[in-house]
């Protein structure tokens, strides 16, 4: 028994900005000139990153027109954490509904009624009554649906929720499980000058995304045939990125080393689950990779000695919407599902997501 993806369907905030107007707001609330100012220009210059989007509609003003940062030159009153998980509690179901819509609407005749699970994934936010409840509510859903929520788990956060619609769709053949990933990284913006802060507010942004997982013989559609999964936690690097709750915000620890600790770890990890399947790297076609940093994706193609037809979709997400935590794989999923026609879908596809521990996520998919 296996059980497949029907439809993906993806969302960002109406608030689009373009990197170089997120830099200017930058350097305004790090307060950098000289040396200091040239070094953010060119880490963001070199993000592979063009636009991000956000709830929060102050990253191409001044000081003075802000309406969710404090006015001053510091940015004080800065907001706390309340505040900032008030502006989660507003604006994530808004995104989040518009994701479900945008996959349930690709399912010709879908009956919304059939959804038996909702599974929602976030590391940026968290209320009770929560967004699941939301969810059932404002679509209507059966109220004995069955409810789980996955929170803090960083970037690779999506695929437990994967993972665990798998499971259920294996035990119960006629579950339809909805998926709903939402992040609002941007709400977590720190302003202290340090290279963590430079980097995690070069990258981060927000979107929602959100997948159907049905049994293969009850789904109307079939974009993925989930194939397989294995983790594995490399504890020696556990320092290298962290997530914590502070007065202001959730605070990112991440490492400029990451990049490295993958390229010196993936290989073994893809090797691993492919074993496990009876397949070798030679069987892959395409890759789904977590769009965490333009770095990142460089060393996989190294690693993997890719061709740009291979990677080019987390290339894609990265390019057009940075790093939206959790839900940018299913992004680049979305991606690569719309790229091949449904008939010519015979790729097996490995993808990859990373986060705190430093743990690595890996899944294969089939095309077709």
């Amino acid at each position: 028994m296996s059980s497949v993806i029907s439809a993906i369907g993806t969302s960002n905030p109406v608030n689009k900005f373009a990197q170089s107007q997120i830099l200017d707001f930058m350097l305004t609330a790090h307060q950098l000139s000289g040396d200091n100012a040239k070094r953010l220009q060119k880490l963001y210059h070199a993000s592979g990153i063009h636009f991000r989007h956000s709830v929060i509609t102050d990253f191409d003003k001044q000081p003075g027109n802000f309406s969710f940062f404090g006015n001053d030159a510091r940015l004080t009153p800065f907001p706390s954490t309340a505040q900032r998980g008030q502006l989660y509690q507003q604006t994530a179901i808004n995104i989040s509904l518009t994701a479900i819509q945008n996959a349930i609407q690709k399912l010709p005749n879908f009956d919304i009624k059939t959804i038996t699970h909702v599974i929602t994934v976030s590391c940026t936010g968290m209320y009770a009554p929560g967004l699941d409840i939301e969810i059932v509510e404002q679509l209507n859903l059966n109220p004995w649906v069955e409810r789980t929520c996955i929170n803090f788990m960083g970037c690779y956060g999506a695929f437990n929720a994967l993972k665990m619609a798998d499971y259920i769709c294996k035990a119960q053949p006629n579950a339809t499980v909805l998926v709903l990933s939402v992040e609002l990284c941007t709400l977590h913006f720190q302003k202290e000058n340090t290279l963590d802060n430079w980097l995690s507010n070069s990258l981060f942004a927000d979107g929602a995304a959100a997948v159907l997982v049905q049994h293969k013989d009850f789904a109307s559609q079939k974009l993925f045939n989930i194939k397989g999964f294995y983790s594995q936690l490399v504890s020696k690097a556990r320092n290298q990125m962290a997530w914590t709750i502070g007065n202001h915000g959730y605070q990112m620890q991440l490492s400029n080393q990451v990049a490295k600790q993958i390229k010196a770890e993936i290989k073994n990890v893809a090797q691993t689950l492919l074993l496990k399947l009876g397949l070798a790297l030679a069987d892959i076609g395409q890759y789904a990779i977590h769009p965490g940093g333009r770095r990142i994706l460089e060393v996989c193609d190294e690693v993997f000695n890719l061709e740009t037809h291979q990677n080019q979709h987390a290339y894609k997400v990265l390019r057009d919407c940075g790093n939206m935590s959790s839900a940018s794989i299913l992004f680049v999923l979305d991606e690569l599902s719309n790229a091949l026609p449904l008939q010519n879908k015979s790729e097996n596809v490995l993808s990859f997501a990373f986060g705190p521990g430093l743990t690595f996520e890996s899944m294969l998919l089939g095309m077709g």
